[in-house]
């Protein structure tokens, strides 16, 4: 079963079992992918589908954080629903050995050497880890690897 159908099949469980906060969840993810798909005219594979659940997950944290900053925990709390639905249907995340071993992987793939170099090493990483780790951390921890000169 790929993500879309998994995605999919849980939204009927959710309209049988008449959970209206999760079937809500659920359409949003549907929507986003259906957008995705009509945009773009192709059937989205797990890998996009991984890519667009990633866009709401950074979407969601940054409504969070907006929300709290406001005083609007009710909104704030639907978010955090929201993303702890959307985090479901990704791949395990990876540990931070894991993700360190990644990132020795791709310097010494690409041959960086200064954070011009930075560019290239995310290219080759973020098809790797999309959807296992944050990608903005992993950006972080290159930036210092290449600004250190390991």
């Amino acid at each position: 079963m790929n993500l879309k159908e998994r995605i999919l099949a849980d939204m009927k469980a959710a309209m049988k079992a008449k959970d209206k906060q999760r079937l809500g969840a659920i359409r949003l993810i549907q929507a986003a992918i259906k957008q995705r798909e009509v945009d773009e005219r192709v059937a989205l594979e797990d890998a996009q589908v991984i890519a667009v659940l990633d866009k709401m997950i950074k979407q969601r944290r940054e409504s969070i954080r907006q929300y709290e900053q406001a005083g609007r925990q009710d909104l704030a709390a639907r978010e955090a629903y929201e993303l702890r639905i959307c985090q479901a249907y990704l791949p395990e995340a990876m540990g931070e050995e894991e993700i360190q071993a990644h990132i020795a992987a791709a310097i010494a793939e690409t041959g960086a050497t200064t954070l011009r170099d930075m560019g290239r090493v995310m290219g080759v990483l973020k098809p790797k880890l999309q959807g296992r780790a944050d990608l903005s951390k992993v950006s972080e921890q290159v930036k210092q690897q290449l600004s250190s000169g390991q």
